[in-house]
């Protein structure tokens, strides 16, 4: 008899009038706004211009959702073009399937393309928005709980999710719920970020560095509890060997990283640099002219002080 356990929503969209709200997509939308604002605020810190970051996500979302998209359809190809299966399916996103791997490399590509028509480099942006996708990533997780989806394997404990739907071959019964483990773990990491960039001030690419690798840690041990089909390799998901490749390469990366460039960028956006060395140099040039305007204002005070004294010399020597 259960106990406890986290109950899942008997669906994951209501209807408004035609126009279909779901949850999963919700999730998604919610995240990034959240990435972005956070994104913003660490950039203005560094010495960039606010809105910057909402410019360049322009190019990255767009692209990570068609990457996050292109990895699942493609390491699950069989759900969507094996027989008896839609291909067209492959294209409704809203239905849940995102590969993490996928969205972050092309929403790179995308971010580096935004980044170079603004003449900003990579490395700082990515410092700026790391613990802002992190926390994006563990609110786009509750998608999954929406479409019940993505959990690990049954258990009897006080926080197991339950699951009533019978479809596409799931199995009614608790289970471990891997979308909270994985959310609650990304909000650890964006923490781990914030507080490293401050204590160490990371750059060069290095605190986004580190979010991969904390991220990488955590998904491995996360994958492996779950029991959705996926392709295996030597025993391990896929995701379990990318976890581990992505890993080593964003370890790789922060040790080397911090031999060649140690510190911050000086500069993160240089027009952001131009516009405050304008100002201050206006505000030197106000400031000297004001000393200007002071000194004439005076000088006519000083002049009728001097004649004054003269008349009054002039009018002792007539005595």
């Amino acid at each position: 008899m259960d106990i406890a356990y986290i109950p899942s929503p008997s669906r994951g969209v209501l209807y408004l009038g035609p126009i279909p709200l779901r949850g999963y997509a919700f999730c998604i939308i919610i995240g990034v706004f959240v990435a972005v604002w956070l994104g913003n605020r660490r950039w203005v810190a560094r010495g960039g211009r606010a809105g910057t970051v909402a410019d360049i996500a322009v190019w990255a979302v767009p692209f990570g959702l068609v990457g996050g998209r292109l990895y699942h359809v493609i390491t699950d190809y069989e759900l969507y073009f094996s027989e008896g299966r839609d291909w067209v399916d492959a294209f409704k996103v809203w239905e849940g399937g995102l590969g993490i791997w996928g969205a972050i490399a092309l929403g790179a590509l995308g971010a580096w393309i935004g980044c170079r028509r603004r003449g900003i480099p990579m490395p700082a942006y990515a410092d700026a928005v790391a613990p802002g996708i992190a926390i994006a990533q563990a609110i786009g997780r509750w998608g999954n709980w929406f479409n019940q989806e993505l959990y690990g394997r049954p258990t009897d404990l006080p926080w197991a999710l339950k699951i009533t739907s019978a479809t596409d071959g799931r199995v009614p019964g608790t289970y471990h719920p891997t979308f909270l483990y994985e959310s609650l773990w990304c909000i650890g990491v964006a923490l781990l970020v914030i507080w490293a960039d401050r204590r160490f001030q990371l750059g060069h690419g290095r605190a986004f560095a580190l979010y991969v690798a904390a991220y990488c840690a955590g998904r491995f041990w996360i994958e492996y509890m779950r029991v959705d089909d996926a392709h295996h390799i030597l025993g391990l998901r896929l995701n379990n060997w990318t976890a581990l490749f992505v890993f080593l390469l964003a370890v790789a990366y922060i040790v080397i990283s911090a031999k060649k460039r140690p510190g911050r960028e000086a500069v993160v956006e240089p027009e952001a640099a131009d516009v405050d060395a304008g100002t201050g140099t206006e505000a030197a040039a106000d400031d000297k002219d004001g000393e200007t305007a002071g000194a004439a204002g005076k000088a006519p005070e000083d002049t009728k002080g001097t004649e004054d004294t003269e008349d009054e010399a002039e009018s002792a020597k007539k005595t």
